[in-house]
């Protein structure tokens, strides 16, 4: 990595003809001294990014040159090292020696060094689930399952500082999941939607994952490709990490945002299901479960999002709820009572509708689960009633929900906020961080 003035950019932009195409570029996991972007070339090739502070253009860096793999569907994740904390800065993709002119400006920003210092800063993020992109040669046939695609560009027009996606982020088919060729293609194509690439390069996103990233419809941990499914969730989500102790075969990871703290749980590789007569029932398992309670307790944010494939709070017993795993189910929220953890925002998917649920605690704390499903798969209704649900919050149509967190220390609000495909809000509700226990 070098230093370049700033006519070294422009020279290179004056070769920006003829460009290959790619898919992205898409900001990652940023941090306060690191910060990583994914893209896909749509053929082979060798690619870096020039970046630089925004305030000052003439400093221009490039990132390693990395040679695209067609065994990695020509993937690549670039590490900017060179950075410092709270920067904005601007970036270009140099594929083969040309800049990939966008026809916007792309831009990543690092986390401010805030702690001990200032309030915390604000920030928003964005959640959604359920991205069904059709492809009719793979499709069942019929009415198309997927549509609303103008909701990718309605969420990129919020300005989300990040965006968390909630499982079932692509849907594998039949000719998909049983081969390493299928898994690529199927997020090849999903990465490849054109109305996609706005939302792709606006914002930083993380993810976690839900049957349809997996394997299967229901799949659980007896998945025989489940190493091919988190080998490609990783090659195509540049999330800080993938296994955590106790868990280490999984794709859970954690990051903090501002006073937020973030924990992406895998809900799929320790799954047994409930129905199986001679083994326990676990949605987490053991080792995840443990490590989850640790590490929300360990916490000091001022809020604990806990992002989770399927609905945790919901008593109702349906489908791939966590009330189909009562035991399991018990005894998170037990623990989480037990051990005085506050803040806790469970974050879902899979259910094909939004509603927020609340739970009450004795002592005036309280757990929260934001369901945001679907972002263009086909829509649903419950099945049966849920007696934690938030009155005024269900939403039985394609969009997606923002979290915006505000105010001095001490005094945060936490805003939800849902939308239909087209951004229209439909319902808010703000929420005051909970009392800190002494």
């Amino acid at each position: 990595m070098r230093l370049l003035p700033c006519c070294a950019l422009a020279a290179l932009a004056l070769t920006s003809a003829a460009q290959p195409l790619i898919n992205g570029p898409m900001p990652g996991h940023s941090d306060h001294l690191e910060a990583t972007i994914w893209l896909q070339c749509r053929q082979a090739c060798r690619a870096q990014l020039a970046y630089w502070p925004i305030d000052r253009p003439d400093s221009v860096l490039l990132t390693r040159e990395l040679v695209s793999d067609p065994d990695r569907a020509h993937a690549l994740e670039f590490r900017m090292d060179r950075v410092t904390p709270g920067t904005t800065y601007g970036y270009r993709v140099v594929v083969d020696g040309r800049v990939v002119d966008e026809g916007t400006d792309l831009r990543f920003r690092t986390q401010p060094l805030w702690k001990w210092r200032t309030d915390p800063p604000p920030f928003t993020l964005a959640v959604g689930s359920c991205a069904y992109l059709n492809e009719p040669a793979y499709d069942r046939p019929g009415k198309p399952y997927g549509d609303g695609y103008p909701v990718f560009d309605a969420i990129a027009a919020r300005r989300p500082d990040l965006m968390l996606w909630l499982g079932d982020n692509v849907y594998l088919r039949e000719p998909d999941w049983g081969t390493w060729t299928g898994f690529l293609h199927r997020y090849t194509h999903s990465r490849s939607e054109p109305a996609l690439q706005r939302l792709l390069r606006s914002t930083h996103h993380y993810a976690t994952w839900d049957d349809h990233d997996f394997g299967p419809n229901d799949a659980d941990g007896s998945f025989v490709n489940a190493g091919m499914a988190r080998s490609a969730f990783d090659l195509f989500w540049p999330n800080p990490g993938s296994g955590v102790p106790g868990a280490p075969d999984g794709i859970t990871t954690a990051f903090s945002h501002a006073d937020a703290d973030f924990f992406l749980m895998d809900d799929r590789t320790y799954r047994v299901p409930p129905d199986l007569r001679t083994d326990s029932a676990t949605l987490l398992g053991r080792g995840q479960l443990n490590w989850l309670v640790r590490a929300l307790k360990y916490s000091d944010a001022t809020f604990k999002f806990v992002a989770v494939g399927g609905q945790v709070l919901s008593t109702a017993a349906d489908f791939e709820n966590y009330a189909t795993f009562p035991r399991e189910r018990r005894e998170l929220l037990d623990r989480i009572d037990r051990e005085g953890i506050t803040g806790v925002v469970f974050l879902t998917g899979d259910r094909h509708f939004t509603e927020l649920s609340r739970m009450d605690l004795p002592d005036g704390r309280w757990i929260l689960d934001l369901t945001a499903s679907p972002l263009t798969s086909g829509t649903y209704g419950p099945k049966s009633s849920n007696a934690l649900h938030v009155e005024g919050t269900l939403l039985q149509e394609r969009g997606f929900c923002t979290l915006n967190v505000s105010g001095p220390k001490g005094q945060r609000v936490l805003s939800i906020r849902a939308f239909d495909a087209q951004g229209a809000e439909k319902w808010s509700r703000s929420i005051p961080q909970p009392p800190v226990r002494k």
